[in-house]
C-alpha cells in the first residue's frame, strides 16, 4: 500500500542524560493504522528549519497532543508556572508549521494541544484552568493509574450542521475522550466552531475557505483508533485528503514533464 508522508510534531523531552525529540507512540499507531500514511518526525528546531522545503516533501501534517501547554506569550496570557510545563521549541516549530501549511493547502489535523496551536497561530487566545470556570465542567483526565480509565470515552459533543466534521460523523450529538485544562478562549481569524461540549467549551474547529482539509479536535481519537468507530472516522478523513493531495502534486508533476 502507498504510504504519503505526513509530518508529525515533537516534544522537546530530556531524559537519559539526553535532550529528545520525540512523539508519543499512539499517534504515530492512528498515523498508520487509522489514516494509512508514513509518519514522519519532525524535530522542534523552530526557524532553523526550512518549512517551504518540508512541505514540498510531504503531503500532510499532523499536530499532536502533549502534557506541555503553548507558551502564554504568545497570546498574551498569564505566563505562570502553574499554567505549564512549556515547550517553547516545539511553540517555535508547530506555530509556523501550521500556517504555512495552511497557506500551502496542505491537509493539516491538530489534536488537543494542537488544537490550541492552530487557534494562537491564527491569533486566538486560550482559557487555562477552565474546570473552575462558573458553569464549565472538568474537562480533566479523571484520576487513575490505568490509561485505559484515564483516555475512557465519556463525554458528549455536539458537531454542528453543515460543518467539515458533519461530514465525517454526521450532525449532532457524539461521544469523545476530551482530557484538558485549557481550551480556546478568543477564536483565531479564519477559523470556524465545528463542535461543542454541553457547557459551550469547543472541542473543535476548521479554518475557513482552507484549499484542503484542516481540522483540529480538542479531543484524543488516537487512543481508540483500533475500536472506535468515531475516533478512527477522523484519521480516515485526514488519510483521504492527504491522499488526494499526493495524486495532485503527482497530476501536476505529470503535466509539467
Amino acid at each position: 500500500m502507498h504510504q504519503p508522508l505526513v509530518a508529525i510534531s515533537t516534544d522537546v523531552r530530556q531524559f537519559d542524560n539526553y535532550t529528545w525529540h520525540a512523539a508519543p507512540q499512539q499517534y504515530l499507531e492512528a498515523a498508520i493504522t487509522g489514516a494509512g500514511v508514513f509518519p514522519v518526525l519532525v524535530p522542534s528546531f523552530g526557524d532553523r528549519l526550512d518549512f517551504d522545503e518540508l512541505l514540498l516533501s510531504v503531503d500532510g501534517v499532523m499536530v499532536t497532543g502533549s502534557k506541555s501547554n503553548v507558551h502564554p506569550s504568545l497570546y498574551g496570557g498569564d505566563a505562570s508556572e502553574a499554567n505549564g510545563p512549556y515547550d517553547p521549541a516545539r511553540d517555535a516549530t508547530t506555530l509556523p508549521l501550521i500556517r504555512r501549511a495552511i497557506e500551502r493547502g496542505v491537509p493539516l489535523l491538530a489534536i488537543c494541544r494542537g488544537i490550541q496551536e492552530l487557534n494562537v497561530a491564527l491569533g486566538g487566545t486560550l482559557g487555562t484552568e477552565i474546570q473552575e470556570r462558573e458553569g464549565s465542567l472538568d474537562h480533566r483526565a479523571p484520576v487513575s493509574d490505568k490509561q485505559d480509565e484515564r483516555f475512557a470515552i465519556h463525554q458528549t459533543i455536539s458537531i454542528k450542521p453543515d460543518s467539515c466534521l458533519a461530514g465525517v460523523f454526521g450532525a449532532g450529538d457524539i461521544k469523545v475522550n476530551s482530557l484538558h485544562r485549557q481550551a480556546i478562549d478568543r477564536l483565531g481569524s479564519k477559523l470556524q466552531v465545528e463542535a461543542v461540549a454541553t457547557d459551550g467549551t469547543v472541542e473543535a474547529v476548521s479554518v475557513r475557505d482552507a484549499r484542503a482539509f484542516a481540522v483540529g479536535v480538542q479531543w484524543h481519537p488516537e487512543y481508540w483508533v483500533k475500536s472506535d468507530s468515531n475516533s478512527v472516522k477522523i484519521f480516515r478523513a485526514f488519510g483521504d485528503a492527504v491522499r488526494l493531495h499526493a495524486a495532485a502534486k503527482a497530476g501536476a508533476r505529470a503535466a509539467a514533464e
